[in-house]
């Protein structure tokens, strides 16, 4: 059941277009959820996928699946980093800033707002939902958007599609495997 509903909330993560994704899981068995997670780490390191479970309710995880490498390079620009540091994070490494994350997570009720920057969502769309307190942005669609709003939308229309056309081919029978992209 996890592998369904990473097809169909994280299409654009293994097809190598976005960073990462996140979602809810219910699982039908909350003893069984840390070796669903082991079971689709298995299958996607090795293309360069992760999974993770950022936070976890009775009943519900928030599921976190993203690229290593592209989170990375996300985290390690200027203005992310600094965004970062604003908000307490005392590191720079990968794994570092996603334990500080679920820490954030278990501390707010809400989202921590620089998640953002784990889903790959650009600094200036980020920057903005804090600073305007997620109000006066230009369009909204995946997320708000507060920068290139000509470009963002012409992006959600691809992420779209590309969920899309995923849920079709894991319907008709291609695994997740074959639809992740080595990148």
């Amino acid at each position: 059941m996890l592998e369904a509903e990473i097809i169909a909330h994280c299409a654009p993560t293994l097809a190598g277009i976005k960073t990462a994704n996140m979602f809810t899981y219910t699982p039908m068995n909350r003893n069984k959820l840390s070796m669903e997670i082991e079971e689709e780490n298995r299958k996607l390191n090795c293309r360069g996928v992760f999974v993770e479970v950022l936070r976890t309710s009775e009943h519900k995880a928030l599921v976190y699946v993203y690229r290593k490498k592209k989170l990375e390079q996300d985290l390690q620009c200027e203005g992310a980093c600094a965004l970062l540091k604003d908000c307490g994070y005392e590191c720079q490494e990968t794994d570092c800033c996603i334990r500080q994350l679920q820490e954030r997570f278990f501390e707010k009720d809400g989202f921590p707002h620089e998640v953002g920057l784990f889903l790959g969502y650009p600094l200036d769309d980020v920057t903005g939902f804090i600073e305007q307190k997620g109000k006066n942005y230009k369009c909204c669609g995946i997320w708000k958007v507060y920068g290139n709003e000509k470009q963002t939308q012409m992006l959600f229309r691809k992420l779209k599609k590309c969920s899309e056309i995923y849920r079709r081919l894991f319907a008709d029978g291609r695994s997740i495997l074959q639809l992740t992209v080595a990148v």
